[in-house]
């Protein structure tokens, strides 16, 4: 007997240089999450955008093709940040570490997938992705802004050191995390130099960290699964309460519709 179809979620690539070559790829600990934890299948989207060996003709073709096809979208962190230009008109302060065709092709993904009420969650660099493409702002240093923390991850521990959870973050009242979770407070790990500044259009702030930077963000509309988190709650999330009623919950909402 065939087993049924599991529900197809799109995580959309980095573009990463090795040697003289660049290479579409997705870090393993978020493919394994959502695989794992959300029970779909994942299917890795390379950044169809202009770049050094690709050229796009109709990107609009392609994303509509795309969103036929899939059932949710999974938007991982990354070590890039994405260019300032797609919010606002300050010169970048981290020009080396830009990825341009991710950026081309996650913010013009994101708000078509929004638009057929497609779930998405989103995590680090995904949650700043969602907020500018909805119109939203950020800090490109969030440690140099007066009274904030210094939410990088230390270079000098090891991975697992890195992963660790790193402060608290405050659950604000009524929000989907503190349904889903049954918590006010949760600790979570912290490995991002850039922050939500301003929120983009319809997006309400789910959770804080001690220095009041927003920390998680939801679709106001509550009829569409749309939620991002600042933390990585894909590291080892089969050991944390917190991270597998996350990834469940995006689960649970793709098989829902």
């Amino acid at each position: 007997m065939h087993q049924p179809l599991k529900p197809l979620v799109g995580i959309p690539c980095d573009v990463n240089r090795i040697g003289l070559n660049k290479f579409h790829a997705v870090g393993e600990k978020y493919i394994n999450a959502v695989a794992t934890g959300a029970d779909v299948l994942p299917l890795l989207i390379p950044a169809f955008s202009d770049g050094e060996d690709m050229h796009v003709e109709d990107q609009s073709l392609i994303i509509d093709q795309i969103l036929e096809r899939i059932d949710g979208l999974f938007l991982t962190g990354s070590p890039s940040n994405i260019q300032p230009h797609h919010y606002g008109n300050e010169s970048s302060m981290t020009p080396d570490s830009h990825d341009p065709q991710r950026d081309d092709l996650n913010l013009h993904l994101i708000r078509e997938a929004i638009n057929r009420k497609i779930p998405i969650l989103a995590v680090c660099r995904g949650m700043q992705e969602l907020n500018v493409a909805l119109g939203g702002t950020l800090y490109q240093k969030v440690h140099e802004q007066d009274g904030m923390m210094n939410h990088r991850e230390n270079p000098e521990l090891d991975r697992a050191g890195q992963y660790s959870k790193a402060h608290e973050v405050t659950l604000l009242d009524g929000s989907y995390l503190a349904q889903i979770t049954g918590k006010s407070t949760i600790e979570v790990n912290s490995l991002h130099g850039q922050g939500v500044r301003t929120l983009g259009n319809g997006l309400i702030a789910e959770a804080l960290a001690p220095d009041g930077l927003i920390e998680a963000v939801k679709l106001e509309n509550g009829n569409h699964f749309v939620l991002a988190v600042q933390w990585h709650p894909e590291w080892q999330f089969q050991d944390d309460e917190i991270s597998t009623a996350l990834f469940r919950a995006f689960g649970d909402a793709i098989r829902q519709q």
